[in-house]
């Protein structure tokens, strides 16, 4: 049986940019995340600046964490740019503790 998006998505929450101690979810850099009924992953995330030397990192991460899973067969991190990320994408929790309202 396939993972549902939420279990993909609570994987990812164990997923950290190494510069900012905040998991990649929180961050709001997820942007896409479909599970198939054949238990293929397909992310789109971004990266907090396009210029980031830790993408490789961040993505291969993310997707052990996915291939963690049981029931999925394949997954795919693909590094996105389009929309920007900008801080509006940090949830509200995470907002508040960092400061950020």
């Amino acid at each position: 049986m396939s993972p549902t998006k939420e279990q993909v998505l609570e994987a990812l929450k164990e997923v950290f940019d190494p510069e900012i101690p905040v998991n990649i979810v929180d961050l709001g850099l997820v942007y896409v995340c479909d599970v198939d009924d054949k238990g293929a992953v397909n992310v789109q995330m971004t990266l907090t600046a396009p210029g980031c030397g830790m993408g490789d990192y961040i993505a291969n991460n993310a997707r052990e964490k996915i291939l963690d899973l049981d029931g999925v067969t394949d997954a795919k991190v693909q590094i996105v740019f389009d929309p920007p990320w900008t801080p509006d994408r940090i949830s509200a929790e995470i907002q508040e503790e960092l400061g950020i309202s």
